[in-house]
């Protein structure tokens, strides 16, 4: 089943990510775990440029559900570009969508995916209300 990402989404933030040896399997391709590894490292570097670094003492997020679309195999040697996208921002959650893409080839789309984001209190382990800063990047 292919997830569609919705075209109301706003642009975030975007990075380039290098293709390792390791990330490739025994077929000579990313393997599709990986993937889910870059859409993590674009989330938490993109939270961490607004503010929200990793912080197990106090809040942050938390994934509800995952999922990436793929398109076309990525090989090392390689650099990709990551973009990432936000929306639907409610009490406790938002949406994250990503496209990545090869910087050698930007114009055509290897992947993309997406997550539900929650807000968690750590320390409390449960949901807390989103930071009205990261609510206002976010939007509704």
């Amino acid at each position: 089943m292919r997830i569609e990402i919705p075209k109301d989404k706003k642009f975030v933030f975007e990075m380039h990510i290098p293709i390792r040896w390791g990330d490739m399997d025994m077929m000579g391709h990313v393997n599709n775990t990986v993937y889910f590894r870059y859409l993590e490292t674009i989330r938490i570097e993109w939270l961490s440029s607004i503010g929200y670094p990793p912080n197990p003492s106090g809040q942050g997020p938390v994934i509800v559900n995952a999922f990436c679309n793929f398109y076309r195999q990525f090989e090392y040697p390689g650099e990709l570009l990551a973009k990432m996208f936000v929306s639907g921002a409610a009490r406790t959650t938002f949406e994250t969508w990503c496209t990545l893409t090869s910087t050698n080839h930007p114009e055509s789309v290897y992947a993309e995916g997406g997550a539900t984001t929650m807000w968690v209190d750590f320390t409390l382990k449960k949901a807390a209300e989103l930071p009205l800063m990261l609510k206002g990047l976010v939007g509704s």
